[in-house]
């Protein structure tokens, strides 16, 4: 394994970089303060331009489709500086939900559907969500689901509740997990159908307050009910039964992405961090990062988020090399390690910040709002460690059911 940087690479992430000091980061006071993405929307929408003119638009997707066409590993290092800030990724077109919306439309979408809603959205013209979780079952689980596609005609009709429908408020349409085979084994029940939002009996009943902020735009998490929704059988999203296969397929290269944007946020905190441990005296002519307690805390995030960096491109690389489930363990491995890591690295620069830290001043407490979330979604933590041990204790000769 070589985890340099080829010269190009190198060249690339400092031009990057440089947008994000000189165009993005400036726009995060607006956006920390109030919690609203519309604020900040139309200046992000001029970045978006100077992105795609300069050719670093969607680092995730094909030239082919408009895209840089970067390997995994190599995205990773471009997630990585646009993690530095929570707009990076949406200024360069390759945010969650949508990022991981286009892969599954490229792989599983018809031509049809690649032309109605692969297209746009990887152009920027539209924004959409993934509609899986539901306030009455494990999210964790996805066998679970209550959501219902029946088939009346030529169309489905859907009913249900779901929540934490990241970005659904303003998206163009929705990919939502329904039982549409309810007497196949649990892991062939659902289906993923693509929903324009403006489909009557799709409701939005409310962004969630996630801390205390609501947020709009992007920057929200949905409530939405399917009351009765009919939408076209034509718009399955691969083979009926096929739901929980393609999620898998979205969430392997989607964890990477995550995993290296938090480290991003991770070295943007640290950065902070130690700016204010020189800068902040305690006493004149002392500053604060003459503690030892300081100094600890300085040096066991370097090394964790150095170890967390190793793991994430060790995974990236075994996915390449051998396809994302010979990756199983290292992706899960790295789900809970690096938001560990992340929480760990987030408090303690809260706290070197003292009362500041809490604040909206910096982008500490926005951070820190946004991402506590991290140990939960895409598999809580206990779930991801349950997976690694049982792999782990198989080789012992201890099979766990």
């Amino acid at each position: 394994m070589d985890f340099s940087l080829p010269e190009s690479l190198g060249k690339t992430l400092a031009d990057i970089r440089a947008i994000v000091d000189h165009d993005v980061i400036p726009l995060e006071e607006e956006f920390g303060k109030t919690g609203l993405f519309s604020k900040v929307e139309p200046a992000l929408k001029e970045v978006r331009a100077k992105v795609k003119a300069r050719g670093f638009w969607a680092p995730q997707l094909p030239r082919e489709v408009g895209g840089m066409g970067l390997t995994l590993m190599e995205h990773a290092r471009v997630s990585e500086e646009l993690g530095r800030t929570t707009l990076g990724h949406y200024a360069f077109n390759c945010q969650a939900p949508d990022a991981g919306n286009m892969e599954i439309l490229m792989q599983f979408g018809s031509d049809a559907q690649k032309d109605a809603f692969f297209a746009p959205l990887a152009r920027g013209d539209v924004r959409s969500c993934f509609s899986m979780t539901e306030p009455d079952a494990p999210g964790s689980n996805p066998t679970w689901l209550k959501t219902t596609a029946v088939k009346d005609g030529s169309d489905y009709v859907i009913h249900g509740h779901k929540w934490f429908t990241s970005s659904a408020d303003g998206a163009s349409f929705a990919i939502v997990m329904a039982v549409t085979n309810p007497d196949a084994v649990p892991h062939m029940r659902a289906s993923q159908i693509i929903v324009p939002t403006s489909t009557p009996g799709f409701r939005i009943v409310r962004n969630i307050p996630v801390m205390g902020h609501s947020g709009d735009s992007y920057a929200s998490h949905a409530e939405v009910k399917y009351e009765g929704c009919r939408v076209p059988q034509a718009n399955l999203l691969g083979a009926e039964g096929a739901g929980f296969a393609i999620a898998q397929e979205r969430l392997g290269p989607g964890r990477i992405h995550h995993c290296m944007r938090w480290i991003g946020i991770c070295e943007r905190s640290f950065e902070l961090m130690c700016r204010r441990a020189a800068t902040r005296e305690i006493a004149p002519g002392k500053p604060l990062g003459t503690k030892q307690i300081v100094q600890s805390w300085i040096a066991e995030c370097r090394a964790e988020i150095h170890a967390a960096r190793l793991m994430v491109l060790h995974a990236a690389w075994k996915m390449e090399q051998k396809g994302a489930h010979a990756a199983r363990e290292e992706i899960s491995m790295i789900k809970f390690f690096v938001a560990n890591v992340l929480d760990k690295v987030l408090d303690r620069a809260v706290q070197t910040h003292g009362a500041l830290g809490m604040t909206d001043d910096t982008p500490l407490a926005a951070f820190y709002r946004h991402e506590r979330a991290a140990r939960i979604y895409d598999g809580a933590d206990e779930v991801h460690k349950e997976v690694v041990a049982k792999r782990v204790l198989k080789a012992h000769g201890l099979v766990v059911g």
